[in-house]
């Protein structure tokens, strides 16, 4: 029985490209893991988590950009119906590797935050560092605003109301919200944080 080389060799040729191809999709594969392993990691090392500081950080003092100015001791939130606005402020602490940066507030109507676009955006940017102790402050100016009056209203009657704070890591990535309440004391006329819930906007929540 005589070999027909010419198809043998097309037979070992094409195997020979298929255990090749197998073997490249392998390394393709294996490579991209370790991208995402990578990237997954670099995300981790990037990212905060703020939530109402601990009752032994420091006291902070607050600075509106109208002058009006408060102190926060730790776990502290801070609202004040004043002549023309209505000034929150809240004490945070950053439990995550990364830099937190603050970027707007709402607040909440619902159950879930509003999307990324309808919170009301800071004056400046607020800077958390990672591991260390912050704070955050805000001020309702507009009488017309429709949440202007129940806003204050809450406060006046020191009713417990929630503040959504959207913040993410330094290169603007990992936008996270962090609902905080603020609920009075009843030894003095001041105001409590809580840390109430986290919401992942950029990726998977956790629950």
């Amino acid at each position: 029985m005589s070999i027909d080389w010419v198809t043998a060799s097309a037979v070992l040729t094409a195997a020979g490209t298929l255990v090749l191809a197998a073997a490249s999709f392998a390394s393709i594969r294996s490579a991209d893991r370790a991208a995402r392993s990578a990237e997954r990691a670099l995300q981790v090392s990037l990212r905060p988590v703020l939530v109402a500081s601990r009752p032994g950080d420091p006291q902070q003092k607050l600075i509106w950009v109208d002058g009006h100015s408060a102190h926060l001791a730790g776990s502290q939130g801070y609202a004040l119906v004043g002549e023309d606005a209505v000034y929150l402020g809240t004490s945070l602490r950053n439990l995550g590797p990364g830099l937190g940066v603050v970027h707007g507030w709402s607040v909440p109507t619902g159950d879930t935050p509003a999307a990324a676009e309808a919170f009301r955006r800071q004056g400046l940017d607020m800077y958390v560092a990672s591991g260390d102790h912050g704070t955050w402050h805000a001020a309702l100016r507009d009488p017309a605003d429709p949440q202007f009056a129940e806003l204050a209203d809450s406060v006046k009657n020191r009713q417990r109301f929630n503040i959504d704070l959207l913040y993410g890591d330094h290169e603007g990535g990992q936008r996270t919200v962090t609902r905080l309440s603020l609920i009075p004391k009843k030894s003095d006329d001041g105001w409590l944080c809580q840390t109430v819930r986290h919401w992942n906007l950029d990726r998977p929540d956790p629950r």
